[in-house]
C-alpha cells in the first residue's frame, strides 16, 4: 500500500470517430496516461494522485471529473482562472501517430510555479513519476523549481521515477533538451528512456550505451524500451541485463506504448516482483494497450 503521485500535463485529445468529418474527444497526456494505468493496475489500498494545473473553465472541469471517475486523486490540480488546458489532434497511419498541439494557453506551464503547493503534493507521497515532457513546457525558474523539491523528496526517502521522453520541439533546441535531462536523471532512482529517441537525439550506439550514459550522470537504475526488441535494464553493480518480450498480436495504435509499459513495470514492482517479471507485466500491458485505439484503453490492467 502507498500513494503515487504522477507529475506533468494532462491534454485533450481530438481523434477520428470513423464519420467522415467528425471528431471524438478524450484526455490524455504522457504522465497522465501512466497515472491511468497504474490505477487499473494496483489495488484499492494504492492512491494514485495527478499533480498538474488547468484552468476553471468548462473543459479544464470535464478534465478533472473525469479524472475523478477513474478514481485518481485530484486534489493537488491547481486552477487558474486566465488559462486552460492544451489540446492535441491525432492522425494514424498504419498504427503510427502524428500529432498537432495547441498547447500555448495550458496552465500545466505553471504547474509548478507555487513552490508551497508542489510540496504539499510531494508530502507522505512514496513514488513520484515525471516525465521529460513536464521539464519541457516548464520556464526555467520552474524547472529549477521541480526538480528541487523532487530532489528533497528524494532526499526524504521518495522514490523519483523519471521517462526522459523526448520531444525536441518543445525545448529551445536539442541542447538545452539533453543538458536539462540529464539534471532530471541524476535526481532520479529509476530512468525509463526509449532507445530511438536517444539514438537519434544522443548518439547512442545501442541500448546498453543508453544506460550506461544515464548511470553516468547519476540515476541510479535504467531500464531502457525498444519498441518490440529487447528491454535492456542496467542497475547499481553496473550490470547490463536484456530480457526478450514476445510481439504484440496486433498493433492498432501504437500511442501510449512506452507509457503503459512503465506503469505495468512500476506496478509490479511495486507489488514485488523482480525486475525480470516487473519488465514482464510492463510488455504484457503495452501489448494490450497498442492493440486498441488512442492513449487510454479501459479494462486492459489487472489489479495486483
Amino acid at each position: 500500500m502507498g500513494r503515487i503521485v504522477s507529475i506533468g500535463e494532462c491534454m485533450g485529445e481530438l481523434s477520428e470517430t470513423g464519420t467522415p468529418g467528425t471528431l471524438g474527444m478524450g484526455f490524455a497526456g504522457d504522465t497522465l496516461n501512466t497515472a491511468y494505468y497504474l490505477r487499473q493496475s494496483l489495488g484499492s489500498d494504492w492512491q494514485v494522485d495527478y499533480v498538474s494545473a488547468v484552468g476553471t473553465d468548462g473543459l479544464s472541469g470535464r478534465m478533472v471529473e473525469f479524472l475523478n471517475a477513474e478514481g485518481i486523486g485530484t486534489d493537488h490540480i491547481r486552477r487558474l482562472a486566465d488559462k486552460t488546458i492544451g489540446l492535441y489532434y491525432i492522425t494514424l497511419k498504419d498504427g503510427e501517430r502524428s500529432f498537432t498541439y495547441w498547447r500555448n494557453d495550458s496552465a500545466a506551464r505553471q504547474l509548478a510555479s507555487d513552490p508551497a503547493t508542489l510540496a504539499r503534493a510531494l508530502e507522505g507521497a512514496d513514488l513520484a513519476y515525471w516525465s521529460g515532457i513536464t521539464l519541457a513546457i516548464l520556464s526555467n525558474q520552474d524547472r529549477i523549481a521541480l526538480i528541487e523539491a523532487l530532489s528533497q523528496f528524494a532526499g526524504r526517502g521518495g522514490t523519483v521515477v523519471f521517462d526522459p521522453n523526448l520531444r525536441p520541439r518543445l525545448w529551445d533546441n536539442p541542447e538545452t533538451m539533453r543538458g536539462w535531462i540529464h539534471r532530471a536523471a541524476a535526481i532520479s532512482d529509476l530512468c525509463l528512456p526509449s532507445f530511438e529517441d536517444e539514438a537519434t537525439w544522443f548518439g547512442d550506439s545501442d541500448p546498453a550505451a543508453t544506460a550506461r550514459r544515464y548511470i553516468g550522470e547519476g540515476a541510479r537504475r535504467v531500464i531502457v524500451k525498444n519498441g518490440a526488441g529487447e528491454v535492456t535494464y542496467q542497475g547499481a553493480d553496473g550490470a547490463v541485463t536484456t530480457l526478450p518480450i514476445p510481439p504484440a498480436e496486433r498493433v492498432v495504435d501504437t500511442t501510449a506504448a512506452g507509457d503503459s509499459f512503465n506503469a505495468g513495470y512500476l506496478a509490479a514492482e511495486l507489488c514485488g516482483a523482480s525486475t525480470s517479471d516487473a519488465i514482464k507485466a510492463g510488455a504484457r500491458l503495452a501489448s494490450r494497450v497498442i492493440g486498441a485505439r488512442g492513449a487510454l484503453v479501459a479494462n486492459v490492467a489487472t489489479a495486483l
